[in-house]
């Protein structure tokens, strides 16, 4: 019918209608434009005109009374608001708690309060289930705002650490460190929260959104993380005389490893470890500040060869969200034992990995390895020796439920639910267990002050590309309102090398201009966090200053990074023997810090070509780098 109308209107001629308000809509064939009626013609308005369909014209609403009627002008497009998911169900105090945790963070299941950790609307079938606060964080990135002290996150994951050793072997201590948070993130009161003359194995995580500005980058991240562990009170145990091991501390450091949670870099390697490790230990914890990447690693090793088989099957993931304190109580998944034969089967398959080139692997597997690629700077492929042999599916056959005459429709039945998997006895009577704790909230933290939407934009997801500004005396630069460094004195110019959230806008400007800048635009567009304007601002502490003063080694290498809290550093970079007097702003009730030596001393060399009349260089991304991977028919080196 469509088709019929545009040969008759072809025929016949253009047809003019009232197009809709501010815009007038061409559904219709048209001619080449000219002058005369039935060409393009201009109105006397000015617009052009244009063919329409009357029939799909919406007709003109009644202007308001006492007001003109709009001119024509472009439709505006409203940002669609988004719906504010609440909290449903109703209710029941009356129902006792149900004794099963949530398959997600690992909270008690209740319907007695919406608002409180473990909330769900039922006590039926609620194996696998998760309560409402994962739901709405996995499928509506609304975060609940859950009052749950740090005493309570302590004693929770004391009590775990202390509790009676199993097998005759105490727990080894799986003690997560968030790479780009370093110190903070090497918690103080960790050694008492470990019981005396435990082991613990400290991993660096996020690796992978830094870049790396020198051949043995990851080298010296390890010896910075030695350094912070140090200062706690956790050190490695010293080989005596007569090869005996002493411990220089109650707890004894086994190990360092450089991971990433996310993109599998260096876990295949740590879970090696852990198996070489299985006579000498007994349970495993998995324990560190919030947003370190628990939780995320308590997935990847799910889907490994450390755990069994059926677990994958049998245990749900852990909820994964920036927000802080996701994971409310423990997560578990049992260990599965590494005899000689699932060594040597495991060894065979990393081996046949190792060989092979980006081509030779699967289209699913090349997609997910382009995405990682986009993500992270080092990525690694972890993979499965031991899978669960999943039996042939039986079909049912029922003659009765197929069977219909010519006058009845043909009715097929819904699908059955699956089955759950679920453990024997026998297979769990004397397995090992590996349990994800609650991180442990950090004091003093920006974090703490943003909101769900903020801490998006101020936690980095993907790598990190850092930028560079050359600054002279009297200039300022703001990273958001979160931040501010004044150069308030110096002999020449110097390199700011901003290492943070790629969404975190960076802004430089004079010393004049700072405080009014600040003023007009905090909780705005240009600073873009804190956002919400005014209202936001009045609520958000105000940014104290804080008296820097460097000496410069060389425009190659960075003296120092002044470290803003959790939302990022800047590594300066001056001149030899140029005395910088800066002052850095964090707000209140959050810490400042200046870390020597810097993380990446060398970060002024990763930048572009500088912008032309601007402060500012263009920004450089490092190429990534794919473990156990072929590349060009040779095997490609691994950073050390």
């Amino acid at each position: 019918a469509r088709r019929k109308a545009l040969a008759s209107l072809a025929l016949l001629g253009p047809v003019w209608g009232p197009g809709p308000p501010g815009r007038r809509r061409c559904l219709g064939p048209g001619s080449p434009r000219g002058r005369g009626q039935g060409s393009g013609a201009a109105e006397p308005g000015g617009e052009e005109e244009q063919f329409v369909f009357p029939e799909y014209v919406p007709e003109p609403g009644p202007a308001p009374a006492g007001e003109p009627p709009a001119a024509p002008s472009g439709p505006e497009r409203r940002p669609r608001e988004k719906r504010q998911h609440r909290v449903t169900g109703r209710p029941d105090p009356s129902v006792p708690p149900s004794g099963v945790s949530c398959s997600g963070c690992g909270a008690e299941l209740h319907c007695r309060d919406p608002g409180a950790l473990g909330s769900s609307e039922a006590h039926r079938a609620l194996q696998g289930v998760v309560c409402q606060r994962c739901w709405l964080l996995v499928h509506h990135q609304q975060a609940l705002h859950m009052q749950v002290s740090r005493e309570q996150y302590r004693n929770l994951v004391s009590a775990a650490l202390r509790s009676p050793p199993r097998h005759g072997r105490r727990p080894l201590v799986l003690y997560m460190v968030d790479m780009l948070d370093l110190p903070d993130s090497v918690l103080q009161d960790l050694p008492q929260l470990v019981d005396a003359g435990s082991n613990i194995l400290v991993v660096g995580n996020k690796v992978d959104l830094l870049p790396g500005d020198s051949p043995d980058y990851l080298n010296r991240f390890r010896k910075q993380l030695l350094r912070s562990c140090a200062r706690v009170g956790i050190l490695p145990a010293v080989q005596g005389t007569g090869g005996q091991v002493g411990r220089t501390a109650s707890q004894n450091l086994v190990d360092v490893h450089l991971i990433s949670a996310k993109t599998g870099y260096g876990v295949e390697e740590l879970i090696s470890k852990l198996q070489h490790s299985w006579k000498c230990n007994g349970d495993v914890y998995l324990v560190g500040a919030t947003n370190s990447g628990k939780s995320t690693l308590f997935n990847t090793l799910l889907q490994s060869d450390y755990c069994k088989s059926k677990a994958p099957e049998v245990i749900n993931r852990a909820t994964i969200s920036p927000w802080p304190g996701t994971t409310l109580n423990l997560l578990k998944f049992p260990i599965i034992n590494p005899t000689s034969d699932r060594l040597f089967r495991r060894q065979e398959r990393l081996k046949a990995d190792a060989e092979k080139t980006e081509e030779q692997l699967s289209d699913d597997e090349q997609k997910y390895l382009k995405c990682l690629k986009k993500q992270g700077y080092l990525i690694g492929r972890v993979g499965r020796t031991f899978q669960q042999q999943k039996s042939k599916a039986v079909i049912d056959f029922d003659p009765d439920e197929l069977s219909f005459n010519m006058e009845e429709e043909p009715v097929f039945s819904s699908n059955k639910p699956k089955e759950r998997v679920e453990f024997t006895y026998n297979e769990l009577k004397d397995a090992r267990w590996f349990f994800d704790t609650p991180g442990i909230v950090k004091e003093n933290c920006v974090l703490n002050l943003l909101t769900e939407k903020e801490v998006k934009l101020v936690l980095p997801t993907h790598a990190i590309v850092p930028r560079t500004f050359v600054l002279k005396p009297g200039m300022v630069l703001f990273l958001g309102a979160l931040g501010r460094i004044d150069y308030v004195q110096g002999a020449k110019s110097s390199w700011f090398s901003v290492v943070a959230s790629n969404l975190l806008p960076v802004h430089v400007t004079t010393l004049e201009k700072a405080d009014s800048i600040y003023q007009k635009h905090a909780g705005k567009t240009l600073l873009k966090v804190p956002m919400g304007g005014e209202e936001r601002m009045k609520e958000f502490p105000p940014l104290i200053p804080q008296e820097i003063t460097l000496e410069g080694i060389g425009t190659l290498e960075a003296v120092a990074d002044i470290k803003l809290s959790s939302a990022g550093w800047v590594a300066v970079t001056a001149h030899l023997e140029d005395k910088l007097q800066l002052r850095a702003y964090t707000p209140e009730g959050t810490t400042l810090m200046i870390r020597k030596p810097p993380l990446l001393p060398h970060i002024v060399g990763i930048k572009g070509n500088r912008i032309r009349r601007s402060a500012s260089y263009r920004t450089k991304k490092p190429p990534p780098l794919v473990e156990n991977l072929k590349a060009n028919g040779t095997n490609k080196k691994k950073c050390i």
